[in-house]
């Protein structure tokens, strides 16, 4: 750790100067919500309940004893799914002007040193989106990909559920669009006309049989015309 750099655990008393942590890193990130509420009063409710809660761990980088970075984690205990206890590092910000100073190595030493007291034997962190700068910078340290996100709001997948739930079909199950929809719509066709052909058949049939005896009519009638024009039989003709 270099001259001038330190990392604590923060203090109720440390509020102030994480808020405004917080606020400069939502500006810098521009993802809004997604990082923080700009809200202060809120923002301060938040992280003193961080603080309170079990598990909860905020760490606070100092340069010159002043403010400049936080490291944002939470112990995750072992759950349904696994036996591992881990720390989530929820969000880990250095000022602008304090940077390629050494304290983003001294906040991921405080938080290998927190996980460690607390029996955690992974670190995870989500980097925001468009965020290349703390992906490189976490891959430089070993961090490997594990998982990715996905986020939509409250109100947009309510009305995807309520769209494709008017889409359901009797039996319960959804009516497919798209390609595959068009696929069961020609196979239906195809069934339809498979079930008609046996009465198609006969009707032809019976059509075809009509024209051949109209053909035939017609020909004997021919005939018949053919053999009255011709002179009699005991009737001599001169060459």
């Amino acid at each position: 750790m270099r001259l001038g750099v330190q990392v604590r655990e923060a203090l109720p008393g440390d509020l102030e100067s994480l808020v405004a942590l917080c606020l400069t890193a939502r500006q810098e990130a521009g993802v809004g919500s997604q990082l923080c509420t700009d809200d202060a009063d809120r923002l301060r409710d938040q992280l003193g309940a961080l603080l309170a809660v079990p598990g909860g761990r905020v760490l606070l980088a100092l340069l010159d004893d002043d403010p400049a970075g936080l490291l944002l984690a939470r112990v995750v205990g072992a759950g349904p799914f696994t036996d591992v206890v881990s720390l989530d590092i929820e969000a880990v910000y250095v000022l602008p002007a304090a940077r390629r100073r050494g304290l983003g190595h001294a906040l991921l030493v405080g938080a290998t040193t927190v996980a460690e007291e607390a029996g955690a034997t992974e670190l995870y962190s989500s980097p925001l989106p468009g965020s290349r700068g703390m992906q490189r910078f976490l891959a430089r340290l070993g961090f490997a990909p594990a998982a990715s996100h996905r986020v939509v709001t409250a109100a947009a997948l309510q009305r995807k559920l309520a769209h494709d739930q008017g889409h359901t079909g009797a039996a319960g199950t959804v009516r497919r669009s798209g390609p595959r929809g068009l696929e069961d719509l020609i196979a239906r066709r195809r069934q339809a006309r498979a079930a008609r052909q046996p009465v198609e058949e006969p009707v032809q049939a019976a059509r075809a049989s009509g024209a051949d005896q109209g053909r035939a009519s017609i020909s004997m009638q021919v005939s018949r015309a053919v053999q009255t024009s011709r002179p009699p039989s005991s009737s001599t003709t001169t060459w």
